[in-house]
């Protein structure tokens, strides 16, 4: 069984789906602490002439060393909700599989968002099913699993059964190979060669929110997300 780990990401990048769509199990490791400047609460768009970010305020004020993800919470201000739903009807609206997918989206910034995971799974879902990706999904909250780093990681794929992870191409930075072999399971380092494909915007802008295939290319976005997998043993 192929598992893959990766924290939640707030409207996540082709390379996300792809590992998610490699996979029997996915596990989203929301037990963790949030680190400033990762994609958990942020993720880029095109734009007429080039790319922007959309990030999510979170509450963080005398919080830092407990900012589980799991339990981040939104700031007050709402005004962020109508900033990306107009961003994205903005910069999209003439893509041509926008229209198709407006209305939830429109829906979604219209909801008193608590919880940036709640958010961040309800975004997600929607487009692995947009993308007809029919990977389980399990959170890292709900296993009751600890360690650290490398041995967090084994310990989930121990307690989900996998015989076999599919690490992004960092864990050769960090993952005990020795550690993993010893329990049985093979790990593959996933790079991600990146697809390109036709944007409204006449130049083409790589390591956008997946939503930019999405709106872009529509029922053929499974076969570009897939197209190009190189996996490598360690």
């Amino acid at each position: 069984m192929i598992l893959s780990i990766n924290q939640p990401a707030y409207l996540p990048w082709l390379g996300y789906f792809q590992r998610i769509a490699r996979s029997d199990l996915h596990v989203i490791l929301d037990h963790v602490q949030f680190e400033k400047n990762s994609m958990v609460n942020r993720n880029r768009i095109r734009t007429h002439d080039g790319w922007c970010w959309l990030t999510v305020p979170i509450k963080t004020r005398h919080r830092f060393g407990d900012l589980v993800i799991h339990r981040l919470t939104l700031a007050d201000d709402p005004r962020w909700r109508r900033k990306h739903w107009d961003s994205l009807r903005f910069n999209y609206a003439k893509a041509p599989y926008f229209a198709e997918h407006a209305g939830f989206f429109e829906a979604s910034y219209q909801r008193d968002w608590q919880y940036l995971i709640d958010l961040n799974l309800h975004l997600t879902r929607y487009l692995l099913d947009a993308f007809a990706i029919n990977t389980p999904l399990l959170r890292s909250s709900q296993l009751m699993v600890d360690g650290e780093k490398s041995q967090l990681l084994l310990n989930l794929c121990r307690s989900c059964g996998a015989d076999r992870y599919l690490s992004g191409p960092f864990g050769r930075d960090y993952l005990d190979l020795d550690a993993f072999s010893a329990a049985g399971i093979q790990v593959e380092f996933d790079d991600y060669q990146h697809p390109r494909y036709t944007q409204i915007q006449s130049r083409f802008e790589p390591y956008m929110s997946a939503v930019d295939l999405l709106f872009n290319q529509g029922p053929a976005s499974l076969k570009i997300l897939l197209a190009q997998i190189h996996s490598k043993a360690p």
